[in-house]
């Protein structure tokens, strides 16, 4: 097991790391483990997210920043326990990128995405023998969005799956049809089942799109809670407490929309 990076930058992070650490270091570094801080790096991953969507290069630089402090920091934990250090995840993932690109690194070849595609995945099976199935190694600590499109992706490799857009769009349909039958009966359960499978169904069709269903409701959240802001500021600007009509509100959400376009952000949701 080597003990830190040959990077004078990375040698100097492992430095600071290992002081906070030390016995006579920061108190809270040194409480620390792998268990208490996991949920912080699933917060620093979604605001690199955020910082890409804002198209900010500073902010992506220093969130960056935090999620490599967390990688960093990780590792040190592993270090100071004798399983592993930073260089070793270094050097494991340069192996590993090596061994997954053979057309690159090796004698095979690739004349395009789909093919590299067959190559990593190949490669994945060779290292993880005892995965037998072709969805072992999902997490279950995905967002139910982004599990049911990589289910959908690896059920695509076993052939289950529609040859064109028109085939998830059809079933949007007929599972509009099932949830309007399950709530005219009244029956709660089924009709959560038949929202999931309306989700499901919608998600499928946005990856025969090609569009990460995850990001693509994480933005459509995002602008609704801004023009919903927007219109929230203007009835606390009125001076009458009147509750406003249907019609009225439309016009604000109309409004902030058009505000939206004038300050060059996405069309809203409709």
């Amino acid at each position: 097991m080597n003990s830190s990076g040959s990077d004078p930058v990375i040698h100097q992070l492992n430095a600071i790391l290992s002081r906070l650490r030390a016995p006579d270091g920061c108190p809270w570094d040194r409480e620390q483990t792998h268990q208490t801080i996991k949920g912080q790096l699933l917060e620093e991953c979604y605001e690199v997210l955020e910082a890409i969507d804002r198209n900010s290069p500073q902010d992506l630089k220093e969130e960056l920043g935090d999620l490599l402090l967390h990688v960093l920091f990780h590792s040190q934990i592993a270090r100071e326990q004798g399983t592993f250090s930073f260089t070793d995840v270094a050097e494991g993932l340069s192996e590993k990128l090596i061994r997954r690109h053979p057309h690159v690194f090796g004698k095979a070849s690739a004349r395009n995405a789909e093919e590299v595609t067959v190559h990593w995945e190949r490669s994945k099976r060779e290292e993880k023998p005892e995965r037998k199935s072709l969805f072992d190694g999902i997490p279950q600590g995905l967002s139910a969005l982004l599990r049911a499109q990589k289910y959908q992706d690896k059920a695509a490799k076993l052939g289950l799956d529609w040859n064109h857009s028109d085939g998830p769009k059809a079933k949007i349909a007929e599972e509009l049809a099932e949830v309007e039958e399950a709530v005219a009966q009244g029956d709660p359960k089924r009709i959560e089942e038949e929202i999931g499978d309306l989700l499901f169904a919608v998600v499928n069709l946005a990856r025969h799109l090609r569009v990460n269903a995850e990001c693509a409701l994480s933005g459509s959240a995002e602008r609704f809670r801004s023009r919903a802001q927007f219109i929230e500021e203007e009835l606390r600007a009125r001076p009458s407490g009147r509750p406003l009509e249907l019609a009225e509100l439309e016009l604000l959400w109309e409004r902030s929309k058009a505000r939206a376009q004038e300050r060059g952000t996405p069309p809203d949701v409709s």
